[in-house]
């Protein structure tokens, strides 16, 4: 089985989350998409979460995430 591993466990867990705005309004174009890729790297990387794939539509964000099983997927996409 590949994947990372804690002090006395082996995971791989892996989550498809995808980001819709209000309405699915298609705003994320130039400027706006590069931010919201900067912000979403930044709080992955805060969270010790791995993205695998992401990807920018016109009207959504899709993530392919690595999520260690001690963080909260809650806590990770900021529910909490």
């Amino acid at each position: 089985m590949d994947g990372q591993s804690l002090a006395h466990s082996r995971y791989n867990c892996t989550y498809h989350i995808v980001f819709i705005p209000k309405y699915r309004r298609k705003a994320m174009f130039g400027s706006l998409r590069k931010e919201v890729g900067e912000i979403l790297g930044k709080a992955c990387r805060m969270e010790e979460v791995a993205i695998l794939k992401a990807a920018t539509m016109p009207d959504h964000v899709h993530m392919y995430l690595s999520i260690p099983p001690k963080v909260s997927i809650l806590k990770t996409i900021g529910e909490e």
